[in-house]
């Protein structure tokens, strides 16, 4: 693998003079006709071994280029608040726009090639972890990016030796420290995991470009003549960079589908609501509470028809959380600044960190909803979208994110009615658009991008819950005991060992038979024996508030009897 990089590659002065200024001025037109043409980003990765000069190549870009339209970003160890998130958030955050150039001096690669040294993780891990950032390297290049990875190698001894030059040097002597001398000891391990990983992440689509270090001229020309011809030749590249990568999805013959087998007339009564909602919105709040809370991160996700009731259920969500723990994520028409991003760095942005929630209201799914039936992308657009929205999903999981996914769904009949009284009401007047209107004539469209949505991303780790939404009513008590039930299951909550509370609106209340009968045997007895020493103790408290009332009722009687007397006594001498 890194044979060739051991050859002992060199320029001599003159000729690095002749060929400087032609790269210098090549490298600039193409930055600035990049900056105009605005059509893609560029990453560009700067990897290697201690002492191989990343830090030098990075500096003589910044020389030989504009740095106005450069940026670049160093990864070391994780903050806490990095920690506290998925993985990828930061790389995500410091992608560049389309226009510009990002440099990342260490990278996505850096953190599983130190666990892998030290032994931290498992050869099995670690190729699992170079297919997920295969599949993210796929990703940003099938939203337009270029991407150039350079790893910068020295031989053992050669690293040496050029650790022993830095540090004889007082100008450079403070970038070598008692690490860098550590590392040199681990060099062979470094070999071993990086040959592994150069060669399982050696894609087509995003190449390792291995250079030789031990000659500062060579490997400044090398590095500057890559990046000139890639992007030379992107830009003079006018064909679409998107093609279908998969035929369309075949239609469903007999007319059977998760949507229209849903059983649309499930309601409840508004005393079994008010009953219901307290009790789920009070399991909520209790594990909201729960102290492993602290280690997970809850993404909740609401997709929907128009009018199907998707701000009253959040609405019902958000009253049993603190407000300082939450925050809801509208999500319309990207902006400028979203569209010049792959397309789910809007939504990576917005991840919570470990014990907050985040509700989004509308959500990643879009592309493959109204981006797909309006036209707004192209098929290989929405095509791949499935597979990538599945991996960023389980990233959010394997991160201890709990991803919960709703789609309400209501009869064309229901929204039509709704849509009326809308149009009727002052204050609900803002909700109904034209666009709306308008969506009710590509239904069926809709409906089978609905179908093939929850088909392709309902996953195990994060699985699609469709709420019967004609009743607004059962479809927020429906959100809610998800969510509860979800919970429970991920924080590992027994609820016959701890018992949900049984919210009762009378004295004389029952347990709902939802929750009965859901419940197991066990559970059951224990919430009847709590119902009832509640309506006990309720009981008690009215009879010692009944008996204090008498008490205070015959002293005051007394008190009166008391002070007539002592008025008669005082009226008879003066008789």
């Amino acid at each position: 693998m890194f044979e060739s990089a051991e050859l002992g590659h060199k320029i001599d002065k003159e000729t690095f003079k002749v060929v400087e200024p032609k790269l210098r001025a090549g490298l600039l037109e193409v930055q600035e006709q990049l900056r105009v043409d605005a059509s893609f980003p560029v990453v560009i990765l700067i990897s290697g071994v201690d002492g191989s000069g990343k830090g030098e190549t990075i500096n003589v870009l910044y020389e030989w280029m504009d740095p106005r339209f450069l940026s670049t970003h160093a990864f070391y160890a994780p903050t806490a608040e990095e920690r506290a998130r998925p993985s990828m958030w930061r790389y995500w955050r410091a992608l560049p726009p389309k226009g510009r150039i990002g440099i990342f001096s260490g990278s996505w690669y850096s953190h599983p090639i130190a666990e892998r040294i030290s032994n931290d993780i498992s050869r099995a891990d670690f190729d699992q972890r170079m297919d997920q950032l295969n599949r993210f390297e796929a990703m940003l290049v099938n939203e337009g990016a270029l991407v150039l990875k350079f790893w910068i190698h020295l031989s053992k001894d050669a690293q040496r030796e050029r650790l022993k030059s830095i540090e004889a040097n007082p100008l450079t002597r403070w970038r070598v420290t008692k690490a860098s001398w550590d590392r040199l000891k681990t060099y062979d391990k470094l070999q071993e995991v990086a040959g592994h990983l150069l060669r399982t992440t050696n894609t087509p689509w995003a190449p390792w470009i291995i250079v030789e270090g031990t000659d500062d001229r060579y490997r400044s020309l090398t590095v500057g003549k890559t990046i000139l011809d890639a992007l030379q030749k992107r830009l003079a590249d006018k064909r679409d960079q998107n093609s279908p990568v998969a035929p369309p999805i075949s239609h469903r013959i007999d007319r059977l589908d998760v949507l229209s087998s849903l059983d649309m007339t499930q309601s409840l009564t508004k005393k079994e609501y008010e009953t219901e909602l307290a009790t789920w919105q009070a399991r909520l709040a209790e594990l909201m509470r729960h102290p492993d809370f602290k280690k997970r991160a809850l993404i909740i996700a609401f997709e929907g028809a128009d009018a199907a009731g998707k701000g009253g259920a959040i609405r019902r969500v958000m009253s049993a959380m603190d407000a300082r723990q939450y925050q809801i994520v509208p999500i319309a028409a990207p902006t400028e600044e979203e569209r010049a991003q792959p397309y789910l760095w809007r939504f990576w942005r917005h991840m919570p960190r470990l014990g907050r929630v985040v509700i989004f209201d509308r959500t990643w799914y879009g592309r493959v909803l109204v981006e797909r039936v309006e036209g707004f992308c192209s098929t290989a657009d929405w095509l791949r979208a499935y597979s990538e929205i599945n991996d960023f999903e389980h990233d959010l999981w394997h991160a201890g994110g709990i991803v919960i996914k709703f789609w309400l769904q209501i009869s064309d009949e229901e929204q039509l009615k709704r849509f009326e009284e809308r149009a009727q009401v002052e204050h609900k007047r803002f909700k109904i658009t034209e666009e709306d209107w308008r969506n009710r004539e590509k239904a069926g469209a809709y409906h089978e991008a609905i179908c093939d949505m929850i088909e392709r991303t309902s996953s195990g780790t994060a699985p699609w819950t469709l709420v019967e939404s004609n009743d607004k009513y059962f479809a927020r008590v429906k959100v809610l005991r998800t969510i509860c039930e979800r919970l429970e299951k991920e924080l590992k909550v027994d609820p016959a060992k701890q018992p949900r509370m049984v919210i009762t609106t009378t004295a004389k209340a029952e347990i709902p038979p939802e929750v009965a009968t859901k419940d197991s045997p066990e559970a059951t007895a224990d919430s009847a024996r709590q119902s009832k020493a509640q309506r006990a103790k309720e009981l008690r408290a009215e009879k010692a508030l009944a008996a204090k009332a008498a008490k205070a009722a015959r002293a005051a009687k007394t008190a009166r009897e008391d002070k007539s007397g002592e008025a008669e006594g005082k009226a008879s001498p003066a008789a």
